[in-house]
């Protein structure tokens, strides 16, 4: 009966594994051609630029040599693409790790091509490494980059999803869950838990419990799992961690440990390896990082540049919000700004002139908590405040709380005095820096995100922050907008 039943589930998850294992190949074959392509056709069009140029700086046309020469740097820059790693599954999807092994990549193709042309004595066109360096590299990263958001898109309709078990305390495992589910985009699919003795059919979060933590080998056959991932309280002893990765060494299955590290960026982690111990460094969070000059300085610039650029658009708005009921244009609602500090938050006016005296009735009528509160079908808003509120224009007169240092065009989204009252005391490290006309939440749902979410991506964000990461949001911003995602 054993044998029967053991048959039987390798008959069941073979496929599952098969199709895990298929999907990866395929995602790595379709990169490698990719890159191919555009590699030959970039090393073409450099040839025959440089041809094209040539009357002008008084060279000669490209010889069959040089086109030799053309091939052997081509089929070079993909062979030190796959030497750098530039092919491996886990850098593909997340991270910035890939784009720097594309660029290192492409930098050691061009110094062992150029010492291997030394050595031989060919003269290598050195226009002609240029331009496939200074074309070639930019269309590898965007490449790269459409290769990611369809790998993301697929993910997202659960196709070429690796599939995940999950390995700890039952607690853990759910917080792990957590996060794969909510960045579905990574491509892990749950298929189970593992917990110490195998106890509990599911975990509090209704993942199936499926084997122990002390014998993962049969489990991982029963549901077919590509990854195995370890939270850091499965682990009883280091042996035991050597011994788990020889027993499934032969079982082709990707192991990742999880330490109870959340919301901190990749920017702020070090990994340092001590005596064969890799201790995990964290920095001091950079809150006070965006209270500095760099911030303010490049705050101002931008804005006054968007408020120069839009501002026939804003006079149109003035004046269609004016001319619809003739009430005021402008809304004007005290918001807590940083260190606690109140200031007069300027919108275009939304809303019916008594919107305020509606809320707490609105709230109570529609059982939801006046903590960000949001209503899919407010009846208080006018029909230009719509269409305002759908593409955001509404808020463009907080540009002018930027320019009075009051807000930052990247921030925490700005509460009112009211919701401030209302959240417990870990929230108030919002008010490190001063709130946002645009920020993470805006660029991940708006107001589909649950109070509880948005709360975390501007903790994320204060305890995160970064230049990089503002001008990042900032381009984000612009799709959400025009997509009118969770605006409403």
């Amino acid at each position: 009966m054993a044998a029967t039943a053991a048959m039987a589930t390798e008959v069941i998850v073979a496929p599952e594994r098969a199709r895990g294992r298929a999907a990866q190949r395929l995602i790595v074959r379709g990169l490698a051609l990719l890159d191919l392509g555009i590699v030959a056709l970039v090393c073409a069009v450099a040839l025959m630029a440089r041809d094209l140029l040539a009357p002008i700086w008084g060279s000669e046309t490209a010889s069959m040599s040089l086109w030799a020469a053309a091939i052997v740097f081509g089929l070079g820059w993909v062979v030190a693409l796959r030497t750098c790693g530039a092919y491996e599954p886990h850098v593909l999807t997340v991270g910035s790790d890939e784009f720097k092994r594309v660029a290192r990549a492409t930098a050691a193709n061009v110094a062992a091509v150029s010492i291997a042309c030394y050595f031989a004595g060919f003269t290598l066109s050195r226009s002609f490494v240029a331009i496939t360096v200074v074309v070639g590299l930019p269309c590898l990263l965007v490449g790269r980059l459409s290769m990611r958001r369809a790998l993301h898109r697929a993910h997202r309709r659960n196709r070429l999803t690796s599939r995940v078990l999950l390995s700890g305390v039952a607690q853990h495992i759910d917080e792990i869950a957590e996060i794969l589910e909510r960045q579905a985009w990574l491509g892990y699919e749950i298929c189970g838990a593992l917990t110490p003795g195998g106890i509990g059919a599911t975990t509090p979060r209704g993942i199936p419990v499926v084997g122990a933590v002390e014998s993962p080998r049969a489990a991982i056959d029963l549901v077919g799992a590509d990854v195995l991932f370890l939270a850091d309280t499965s682990i009883s002893s280091s042996q035991q961690l050597r011994e788990m990765v020889w027993e499934l060494e032969e079982h082709d299955v990707s192991l990742v440990v999880a330490p109870r590290v959340a919301d901190i960026s990749h920017e702020r982690v070090r990994v340092r390896p001590v005596g064969g111990l890799p201790l995990i460094h964290l920095e001091k969070t950079r809150g006070l990082a965006a209270t500095r000059r760099l911030k303010r300085i490049f705050d101002v610039v931008v804005t006054l540049g968007l408020i120069v650029a839009i501002a026939p658009l804003m006079l149109l708005i003035a004046a269609r919000v004016r001319f619809h009921d003739g009430g005021p244009v402008l809304y004007r609602q005290d918001r807590v700004g940083r260190d606690g500090s109140v200031f007069g938050c300027l919108k275009f006016r939304t809303m019916v002139t008594n919107a305020d005296d509606l809320r707490a009735e609105l709230a109570e009528a529609n059982g939801i908590s006046l903590f960000y509160f949001k209503l899919a079908d407010d009846p208080r808003i006018t029909r230009p405040g719509r269409w305002l509120r759908r593409l955001s224009l509404d808020e463009l007169p907080q540009l002018f709380n930027v320019l009075r240092g009051e807000m930052s065009l990247v921030g925490p989204r700005p509460l009112s005095v009211a919701e401030v009252a209302a959240y417990s005391g870990s929230m108030q490290r919002r008010h490190l820096i001063k709130p946002g006309l645009t920020g993470l939440w805006q660029v991940s749902g708006r107001s589909e995100l649950s109070a509880e979410e948005a709360m975390r991506l501007d903790l994320f964000y204060v305890d995160n922050w970064s230049i990089v990461q503002d001008l990042i949001i900032l381009w984000r911003t612009f799709g959400a907008v025009l997509g009118s995602r969770g605006a409403y």
